[in-house]
Formats: C-alpha cells, sequence, structure tokens
C-alpha cells in the first residue's frame, strides 16, 4: 500500500530506496526495544555499590553494598521512591524480604543476600518484571496489594468515592481498558446492575494489544467503598463472570484432589499416611470450588456428614468420610482467591489394622533381612578367610634404596609418600603379622618406642610409635586379598618446597539457576552430577533423613545464594549463628518443617558441589530412635544365636541373641554425649573386637553384630 499522499512529487528511486531502509532500520529498533521490560543497568544505586560487571543482561543487574541488609532494604526503597517506583507487595507473598515496585507498565523486583561471609554487607539483584494485566495505582495509596499478572490490586486510596472514581475512569481508559456496557458485556453476562453499599462497582475489558502488553486479558471487575475516615477502599480483581464454573482436577496432592487452577499449593503426608492435608489457594469462586470438591470426593467413596465448626477465615466447614478416615473441608476468601483447607484422619479402628498389618509385614521384612545378612555376613566371613590364607607370613626385609623416613618392605606395591603432609601409603601381599613384625623389628633398633594399642587382631593392627618428640601412627589392615599400610604425623614430615597457592577464579554460570520441579529437595537444572538418598525404617514410606549431592557449574555466591532462595520458599529458616562462609566453602545450619538440616557448599574440579541432609523430627520420634538433647542415641542388635556384650564409654551393655530382629524388635540403647569413642565388643569364645564410632549431638546410629562377631555400624538419623 502506497504511504505518499496525493499530490506529492514521487522523489528519485535512490532517494526512495534511502527512506526506505531508514523506515526498516527504525522498525527495527522499536521491534528490539520493549517498553515493558525496564532497562536495570539505568536504575539508580546507593551510594558505595560495587557493581559485578560480568553479567551483561538488560533485566538484570547484581551489586555488593557494604552495609547489612537491615540498611541496605529500606535506603534502597527511599532512592527508588524518588525515582517515581512505586513499592507493593504481592498476595500470599507478604512475608517475603523481596521488594516489588511498579512504575506505569514496568515491574521491578528487588533481593537481598548476605554478602558471602560478611554479614555487614549485603548483594542486592535487581531484575525486571514483566506485568501482564496493567492497572493504575492512586497516588498516595495505602496498603497495596497487587499481581500483575491476572490482574489483582487491592489498597486504600487517600481520595474519597467521587474522587477515586474519576482517577480510575480517567486512568483505567488511559491504559487502553473500556468501560463495559450491557452490549458489550453480552457475552460473559447479561447483569451488570448491582448495587454496592456505600459504594460503586465498573467492569472493564481490555483487547489484546502487543504492544502493551496485553494478551488474552479477562474481563475485571472495579469495586469502590467509602471508609469512615473519608479515603476509599479499592479492589480491581478479575470478574466473576469470567472465571471457571466447573473446575478441572490437577493432580493429587497427598493422595487428595487438588482443583485447577491453583496460585500455590502444599501437601503434607501421602496416601498412606494416618493423617494427610493439602491447603491450596484456589484460582475460582467459591461456590466453583465447593463444587469440584463435592465431586471429587465422591468420586473417592467420601460423604458428607454436616457442618463442622468454622475458624477463622472460613465460610463453609464441612465434615467428610469414607470407610478407614474422617475429615474437615475449610473453604473462605482471600484477595481473589478461594483458599481450600483439607485435613483427612485415619479412624482408630483402621489405625489398628494398619498396626497389625505393619507389625507382619515388619515381621516378615526383619526375618527376610536378617536371613540375607546372615548369608552375606557368612559370605564374608569365608571370602576373607581364603584371602588372609593367600597372604604371605614369612619374615619380610626392608626395600632397597628406599627415600622414606621409615623403611619398606619388599613387598610393598603402590607406594604413596607425601612428605610435606607426613602421609605414607602402599599395600602388600603379606600378611597383617608379618607387616607388623618387620615394622617392630625395623623401628626398634632405631631409638623408636612403641606404645600399647588394643587394636591387635589377625586382619587389623593399629601401632603408635615415639622418639624425640616426634610420633607415627601406623594402621596395618586386610583389604581384600591385600593388606594396606597407613601412616602419618610428624616423624614422617619431610621439608619439601610448596606451590603457591593461586586463588581459583570461578566462573559463573551462563544464565541464572533455575530449580528442576521433578528434585524433592532442591537442586538446579544446572548440574553435572545428582544424587539422592533417603533413610526408612522398615515398613514406614515416610524417609527419617533425606540426603541430596550434586556438582554444580556454577560459582559458589551464585549457588549458595540459589539454595538460600529455594530453601527459604519451602519455609527453611536459617539457625541465628549457624553458617559460615568462604570464598570456597560454605555451611549453613536450617530449621525446616519437618525437622533439622544442613546445607555443605564446596569447590572441587571447577564446580560447586552440594551436599543438602534433612531429618525428620517426627518420623525419628514415632520410631523412638530420637536421641535426648544435646546428645546421640546408639542403638544396638545382635543377629547371632549367642548373648553378646559391648563396651563403650565406660558402660557395659548386654545384647541379648536376637535382639532387634523379628523376635525382639527393640534392641538396647544408649545416649552418648558428643565425640569419639572406642568400643569393644565380647561373645562367647571369640576374642574381644575394637572398633571406634564418632556421634554428633542429634545423630542417632545403630551398631549391629553380625553371626561371626563383626559389628556393622549404620547412622539411621
Amino acid at each position: 500500500m502506497s504511504m505518499i499522499p496525493r499530490g506529492t512529487q514521487v522523489p528519485a528511486r535512490w532517494r526512495l530506496l534511502a527512506c526506505g531502509l531508514v523506515l526498516l532500520a527504525s522498525c527495527s529498533i522499536a521491534a528490539a526495544a520493549d517498553s515493558g521490560i525496564v532497562d536495570v543497568h539505568a536504575l539508580p544505586k546507593l551510594e558505595g555499590a560495587v557493581e559485578d560487571t560480568s553479567r551483561s543482561e538488560s533485566w538484570r543487574l547484581e551489586y555488593r553494598m557494604p552495609t547489612s541488609e537491615a540498611v541496605t532494604a529500606p535506603a534502597l526503597k527511599k532512592l527508588l521512591g524518588a525515582d517515581g517506583w512505586v513499592p507493593y507487595l504481592r498476595p500470599l507473598d507478604e512475608k517475603s524480604t523481596t521488594l516489588n515496585f511498579k512504575k506505569g507498565r514496568q515491574g521491578l523486583s528487588v533481593h537481598f543476600t548476605q554478602g558471602l561471609g560478611r554479614p555487614d554487607q549485603s548483594m542486592v539483584t535487581y531484575a525486571s518484571d514483566r506485568i501482564y494485566g496493567n492497572v493504575p495505582f492512586p497516588d498516595g495509596a495505602t496498603d497495596l496489594m497487587f499481581d500483575g499478572t491476572r490482574p489483582y490490586l487491592g489498597c486504600i486510596a487517600p481520595t474519597a468515592l467521587d474522587a477515586t472514581s474519576d482517577f480510575f475512569g480517567r486512568e483505567m481508559a488511559a491504559i487502553g481498558w473500556q468501560k463495559l456496557t450491557a452490549e458489550t458485556a453480552a457475552r460473559w453476562t447479561s447483569n451488570l446492575d448491582e448495587t454496592i453499599p456505600n459504594g460503586l462497582r465498573a467492569y472493564y475489558a481490555h483487547p489484546d494489544n502487543q504492544e502493551t502488553g496485553f494478551s488474552k486479558q479477562k474481563p475485571v471487575m472495579l469495586t469502590l467503598t467509602r471508609r469512615d475516615d473519608g479515603r476509599t477502599n479499592v479492589d480491581i480483581r478479575v470478574a466473576p463472570f469470567a472465571l471457571p464454573e466447573v473446575l478441572e482436577a490437577d493432580s493429587e496432592m497427598a493422595g487428595l484432589p487438588r482443583p485447577k487452577p491453583t496460585k500455590s499449593a502444599r501437601g503434607l503426608g501421602s496416601a498412606s499416611s494416618n493423617k494427610r492435608e493439602i491447603s491450596a489457594a484456589a484460582m475460582a469462586e467459591l461456590p466453583a470450588v465447593l463444587a469440584f470438591y463435592q465431586r471429587e470426593l465422591a468420586a473417592r467413596g467420601w460423604q458428607e456428614n454436616g457442618s463442622a465448626p468454622l475458624a477463622p477465615g472460613d465460610e463453609v466447614a464441612i465434615k467428610i468420610s469414607n470407610t478407614d478416615e474422617t475429615g474437615v473441608l475449610r473453604l473462605g476468601r482471600k484477595y481473589d482467591f478461594t483458599m481450600v483447607s483439607l485435613i483427612a484422619q485415619v479412624k482408630d479402628s483402621a489405625l489398628a489394622a494398619r498396626a497389625k498389618a505393619k507389625k507382619e509385614a515388619d515381621a516378615k521384612f526383619l526375618g527376610d533381612a536378617l536371613g540375607a545378612a546372615q548369608q552375606l555376613i557368612a559370605a564374608d566371613e569365608a571370602r576373607r578367610k581364603v584371602q588372609a590364607a593367600a597372604l604371605s607370613d614369612a619374615p619380610l626385609s626392608a626395600l632397597a634404596d628406599s627415600k622414606t623416613p621409615v623403611p619398606l618392605p619388599e613387598s610393598a606395591e603402590g607406594v604413596r609418600f607425601e612428605g610435606g603432609d607426613g602421609h605414607l601409603e602402599f599395600s602388600s601381599t603379606s600378611s597383617v603379622k608379618a607387616l607388623t613384625a618387620f615394622y617392630r623389628a625395623s623401628l626398634k633398633p632405631t631409638g623408636w618406642k612403641e606404645q600399647p594399642s588394643v587394636i591387635n587382631q589377625p586382619n587389623m593392627a593399629v601401632m603408635e610409635f615415639s622418639k624425640g618428640g616426634k610420633s607415627i601412627s601406623m594402621t596395618v589392615m586386610q583389604m581384600g586379598p591385600k593388606v594396606n599400610v597407613s601412616a602419618s604425623a610428624s616423624g614422617l614430615v619431610m621439608a619439601a618446597a610448596r606451590p603457591a597457592v593461586v586463588p581459583e577464579v570461578q566462573a559463573k554460570s551462563a544464565e541464572p539457576l533455575k530449580p528442576d520441579p521433578e528434585s524433592p529437595l532442591p537442586v538446579p537444572t544446572q548440574r553435572s552430577t545428582k544424587s539422592l538418598a533417603t533413610s526408612k525404617m522398615p515398613g514406614s514410606e515416610t524417609p527419617v533423613r533425606r540426603e541430596l549431592e550434586a556438582s554444580i557449574p556454577a560459582s559458589l555466591d551464585e549457588v549458595l545464594a540459589f539454595y538460600r532462595a529455594e530453601l527459604a520458599k519451602l519455609g527453611w529458616q536459617e539457625k541465628t549463628g549457624g553458617a559460615a562462609a568462604s570464598a570456597d566453602r560454605a555451611q549453613i545450619d536450617f530449621a525446616s518443617p519437618q525437622g533439622p538440616a544442613v546445607l555443605k557448599l564446596s569447590r572441587a574440579n571447577g564446580e560447586t558441589t552440594v551436599n543438602l541432609a534433612q531429618k525428620n523430627a517426627d518420623a525419628a520420634a514415632k520410631a523412638d530412635i530420637m536421641p535426648k538433647a544435646g546428645q546421640a542415641r546408639v542403638m544396638m542388635g545382635n543377629m547371632g544365636d549367642k548373648e553378646a556384650s559391648l563396651t563403650i564409654n565406660k558402660q557395659t551393655v548386654k545384647i541379648p541373641a536376637g535382639a532387634g530382629g523379628p523376635q525382639s524388635p527393640k534392641g538396647p540403647m544408649l545416649d552418648l554425649p558428643p565425640g569419639k569413642y572406642q568400643y569393644a565388643l565380647r561373645l562367647p569364645g571369640r576374642p574381644a573386637r575394637t572398633e571406634t564410632l564418632t556421634v554428633v549431638a542429634g545423630e542417632a546410629w545403630g551398631l549391629l553384630v553380625g553371626p561371626s562377631g563383626d559389628v556393622l555400624p549404620l547412622q539411621m538419623y
């Protein structure tokens, strides 16, 4: 189509071509610009800010401040306010430390994190937010609650009702909102005439407009009501007639139905739990949500048993039950959501039946486990005897031209000596007996004196030597078909030049870390390895302990910020004084809704390694393995057919045969202060065996005695 007005002289072809190129260039620039996204690098920064220049995205900016978050946050709120940015809260996110701002049709989120290892510093991150449903904010409005995705706006305007109505009539039209009439609203409803006590109501629609960011926008309802103080309450939300009247079912949570769509949802327990619940914020009117649950619960065999007492915020409370459970469904309104709470509790009769079934299943499980363990231990004992028989008891001579502080036997293989750290390690086909005899005979003539040790067995021996203020600690242990010798301490240290330590330059990820929605514990999608381990008691589906390990190709501070943000969303709280961080290592203790947890980060092979462990205090308490406060619990079992005795921390405990098995599920237990303990196990007709166990406060360990007298340590909690 020609864009040249009639009567205008047509320019020469080259000029026309030039004009066309200019027009195309200007169109390209306009297309590249997006007035709905703020360039955060053009925003004001606080005085003293040190910007992270390693990122160049226009939508994200990070800088460090020499002040704590408690000082930085209010100062930044004031600074951005002076630049025209209006702060607001998001519905259901009132306790978040993130600051949200709006300026026209642009949105901005400001995140804060503590400086790495520096509580007196803070990191500030600007991130642009796109507003998909823009509505005007009255000047000077208070109690601003806003969500630009629907949209929703709740606030108190400082002006009277008429003035506030004039403001919205004018400003809504300026944004492109069109007031609905009976004709234009006919596709949704035939009734727009509503009388609002002490106020007024109007409906608006917005046509699709890619330039201003509106797409498939549902009509909204504006409600204004007078206040006794002369101000006006403002409420803008999606019009009820534009919301679905029949809700579809989303994926279940805790084995309970969940409507679609929801803004947020949380489930506790599972279909096999004694108590389970779901809470959700449904994006629908209350009658539609009630109809959904009446339909879905009936389809699952639930029936209504009348009304339950209303709790604060409830509009509906209904008792429900099925063959095995009783429950209560509660519905109420908050902002523009219908808030759902559904709790189901197993009946006493069903609990007794479950307990009986669990006892029978546990007995079968433990019986099967006992048989399998006995077979494994017997096979291991036979294998050890065969391997030990293949080891040589022949006397040993010293290896010639050895450059280690102590002699090496002629059968030494794979020698590894680190003189700077005073560590020596090698393997040998000689027996424990031959190797210990070699070192006692070699070191005694050179002035080394041996200190007595209680660990001196055919498959393991520990020797301690001292001379002139120096010492050598040596462990000789059969490891399969060979014997491993490990020695360390000051007597092995040799002076050597050490290379200078060059600080690692930690590369940042190519894009912001994003959580994997399929992982039970948070982990970024950008990872090279991941493993998740769970510890469960026999017959229980609830983990007593969960542990996540992962390697992430990102800097330590990025990974630390990711976990602080994601764990906070799950309700995890950092313990006061429970954080320690450096450039290549960090550890934070948390209190999670299930129990204590700890996050450990470190650097390895150019990546950040993650170890995230969480304990379930309720599950541990139900299993009766929870240690006393400030102590660790040690539980003992005996798979053999003879009584055993175990001496630890100057206490001797008798462990009956079969303790911890099907006939006697609970064995003896001890609560110990944190520390490293040497314990001795005695069985009739067998020599005493000594081992060591290190326990930390809050941990639970199991010591399981095998038929051959071996002890298997297992961390349970």
